[in-house]
């Protein structure tokens, strides 16, 4: 019996774990990057760019949790995929069903994950240390011997290895083996091995002039000596785990970002036909409000002026950056896309402005920053808003000079990059509250375009989920034939809250959820949508809280009769209830007059 992932689930944390993942379709080299209860990224070595499932295919996938050793099974979707130079794939999948129990499994397993950290070598004393200064915040595993320090680091989720004791020799030999180990055989075979690797804090007795080299090469993380002082101990272990789980992060979403590159670019010399005809930046946009939206994009898109787009979230900033981006007249150079609330300060720098070799720990080479590689396109900056006041007077150093500079250099690089920022908030009363600065906030308000919520336009609902479902019936090659009037009437009497975002993952499920060739109709929707319809449409009913709440409930357990077959089991199941419960719920409704 397979286990289904809500939908509406809210994006989980990610952790770093770094187990085999065997997959079906077969992937070659297939290694897990980092998890969370909702879906897990890979990176794999394919014989062929054709080996294992594409973007938008179905996966089954198969591994083995770290420390309790629960194997998990799950299927899911990929959602995205990204063949990289020197045949390394990097691939997102969502999770859709898992097997058995096994998703409680996972859940637990990251509920009750601390920072793993292996402790090499201590004796009695520096064990009771460690022990005093990392408790609460990590959970120790201690190896007596190098090929128990070894087992523990090659484990998948050890994040940092602490060198203790008093024997030089079996302390650097220790090092110099987990770097050769690195270098000459990188299990998963798709690198680097330097950001997946667990950092090394190394706290044992060594020449100075071998420590420096050690530091130098990238072997080890912090040097603290013997016997280091409980606070420095308690700081090292904490940024080596931030620092292993940030450049695993930037190592996956540089794939991520080389491959939304390369796709934009093929978009911008072949833009396939939109839905009904009409061009893309129409589709959907029928109401008196989006009209006006859409003639202030056509009237500033051609023109280098800094756009500011406010709106609630999911109401489709990007997709109007996008739109404006092509009618800019720089099609032919990608859209950059940078969420600003998604990375640290210090991260976020450093994947705008670039950075050079050495200018901190784990910048093993040149990042040239997404501003270079937006020269002479457009860069989209979302939630502008979560940006701290160092990064503001940067940004604003571009936008009036064009002049950037990478973190840790000296050399200045002239760009030309047309700058649209996005927030979810009232720009204006941030600047007022001193959480944005003036200035900046002048500079990109010199084009505003404020996006209306979903809500208050419901006349674009049908025409978008039209939209939504031929897009999905292409991507998940389902062949959904049109929405049914009731479904339509749900759609348009539901409020929103998530705006068009929301409406794609409705429809997703949806086509999903649809047979060959059938209408999409209310038993297709979510039973929010239908029980929002049955509220507004009931004539001279009870509008006590009770009577409205009974009445959703009704609606919530005969969609999953219907959706069951009128199984009672199958639908407690679903619902999360006990079918004894369910049974006396379903009669008290009148929805099933048999016995249970």
């Amino acid at each position: 019996m397979t286990r289904p992932v809500s939908a509406y689930a809210p994006r989980s944390e990610r952790k770093p774990l770094y187990v085999k993942v065997v997959t079906q379709p077969a992937l070659h080299g297939c290694w897990a990057v980092n998890i969370s209860e909702t879906g897990i990224g890979l990176i794999a070595t394919p014989h062929t760019p054709s080996e294992g499932p594409r973007e938008g295919e179905d996966v089954e996938l198969s591994f083995s949790l770290p420390d309790s050793g629960e194997h998990i099974r799950v299927r899911g979707v990929v959602r995205w995929r990204h063949d990289a130079s020197g045949a390394v794939a990097a691939m997102g999948v969502s999770f859709r069903a898992f097997e058995e129990a096994d998703g409680v499994k996972l859940a637990r397993y990251l509920a009750s994950s601390h920072l793993q950290v292996v402790v090499a070598f201590a004796t009695e004393q520096e064990a009771r240390a460690v022990t005093a200064a990392l408790e609460g915040v990590a959970k120790l595993h201690f190896a007596a011997s190098p090929s128990d320090a070894h087992a523990l680091v090659t484990r998948g989720d050890a994040a940092c290895l602490v060198v203790c004791g008093q024997d030089e020799e079996q302390a650097l030999a220790l090092v110099e083996s987990l770097a050769a180990r690195r270098a000459d055989a990188d299990p998963s075979g798709a690198g680097p091995p330097s950001d997946l690797a667990s950092r090394i804090v190394y706290c044992a007795p060594a020449a100075p002039e071998r420590l420096v080299a050690l530091f130098n090469a990238g072997r080890i993380f912090r040097a603290l000596g013997p016997a280091p002082t409980r606070e420095a101990l308690h700081q090292a272990v904490l940024q080596a785990g931030r620092e292993h789980g940030v450049r695993t992060e930037q190592w996956r979403m540089a794939l991520e970002l080389e491959r939304s590159l390369l796709r934009e670019r093929a978009l911008s010399q072949k833009l396939p036909p939109a839905p009904g005809g009409r061009g893309g930046d129409e589709v959907g946009f029928r109401s008196a409000a989006m009209q006006r939206v859409m003639e202030l994009v056509r009237l500033v898109a051609p023109h280098r002026v800094a756009v500011l787009l406010q709106g609630e979230t999911g109401t489709g900033k990007e997709v109007l950056a996008r739109i404006l981006h092509r009618l800019s007249g720089r099609g032919d150079v990608p859209l950059v896309v940078q969420d600003c609330g998604a990375l640290s300060e210090t991260l976020l720098e450093s994947e705008l402005f670039g950075h050079v070799k050495g200018s901190f720990t784990g910048a093993v080479a040149d990042h040239p920053g997404l501003f270079v590689l937006a020269n002479g396109g457009t860069i989209f900056l979302d939630e502008i808003e979560n940006t701290t006041a160092n990064l503001q007077a940067k940004l604003l150093r571009v936008l009036e000079t064009g002049d950037v500079r990478p973190v840790g250099g000296t050399q200045v690089r002239h760009v030309d990059v047309r700058v649209v920022a996005a927030s979810n908030k009232d720009m204006g009363e941030e600047v007022r509250a001193g959480r944005f600065r003036a200035d900046l906030f002048y500079r990109l308000n010199s084009f505003t375009v404020d996006i209306p919520p979903l809500r208050d336009r419901p006349e674009d609902v049908p025409e978008l989920a039209l939209y939504f479902l031929e897009l999905f019936n292409r991507t998940l090659r389902r062949s959904a034939s049109g929405i049914a009037p009731d479904a339509v009437d749900a759609l348009r009497a539901y409020a929103w809250p998530g705006n068009v975002r929301e409406l794609r993952n409705v429809m997703e499920r949806s086509v999903l959820l649809s047979r060959p060739g059938e209408v999409v109709s209310r038993r297709l929707l979510p039973p929010v949508l239908g029980s929002t319809l049955a509220l507004r449409n009931e004539p001279g009913g009870d509008g006590s809280l009770r009577a409205r709440l009974d009445r959703v409930e009704r609606e919530f357990i005969r969609e999953a009769l219907e959706r069951h077959g009128g199984v009672l089991r199958r639908a407690a199941v679903a619902l999360g209830m006990d079918p004894v419960t369910l049974g006396r719920r379903v009669r008290r409704h009148g929805l099933w007059k048999g016995d249970s």
